[in-house]
């Protein structure tokens, strides 16, 4: 399936990208995720979660309830209605910029989903994050701004990048050392690829 699971949780920021779903494309607000939805004025296809970030069960037709004690996030309980319903690319909204340990838990997400056949992304207005294993990552000529690598796996082998300030060429990256922060575009089609392991890739806009 190409269309997109759209998600978006309850972190600031959550309602200051707008997007456009698609014929095809599902939207679900996880818990605090729908009021944002309710600001960008679109309509959620779903709505879950315990709703203590909300506060109250929405007044939705499609709302799926869960407790407070439960082993899932509310962003990994709407990633795993997506993937069950047979979607591949994830954009998730309202994921970072919060509170420090949804931010962390929600990169753990996408490396759950990279390592399940699939590709999240997480968006706010100036950052970008997605997680790569054993794969490859291509940015247009006309990005601007800067890109950082970060090891999730103790090691990560083969890493290669090129059309950036700083190449690499099939390099090891630990996650005990940043040797990957702050690289930066230069004007040039640039990409990242890694032959094994999670690769947590990061890039900023040019403000």
């Amino acid at each position: 399936m190409s269309a997109t699971c759209f998600i978006v949780g309850a972190a600031p920021g959550g309602d200051r990208v707008p997007f456009t779903p698609q014929a095809g494309d599902l939207v679900i607000g996880a818990d605090g995720g729908y009021a944002h939805l309710q600001t960008l004025g679109i309509v959620p296809g779903i709505v879950l979660g315990d709703f203590d970030s909300l506060g109250y069960a929405p007044p939705h037709a499609h709302v799926l309830s869960y407790p407070k004690e439960k082993d899932d996030t509310d962003m990994m309980l709407a990633i795993r209605h997506g993937l069950d319903k047979g979607y591949r690319i994830f954009e998730l909204y309202g994921g970072l910029g919060g509170q420090l340990d949804h931010t962390l838990a929600n990169i753990q997400a996408l490396t759950f989903l990279a390592r399940h056949g699939a590709r999240g992304t997480l968006i706010d207005m100036h950052t970008r994050a997605t997680v790569i294993c054993s794969g490859s990552l291509s940015f247009e000529a006309a990005e601007r701004g800067t890109v950082s690598l970060f090891a999730l796996d103790e090691t990560v082998e083969g890493v290669t990048l090129s059309g950036l300030a700083y190449p690499l060429v099939d390099a090891a990256l630990t996650n005990a050392f940043p040797l990957g922060a702050r690289n930066a575009f230069t004007g040039e089609k640039s990409a990242v690829s890694v032959r094994k392991g999670a690769l947590l890739i990061v890039w900023e806009k040019e403000r």
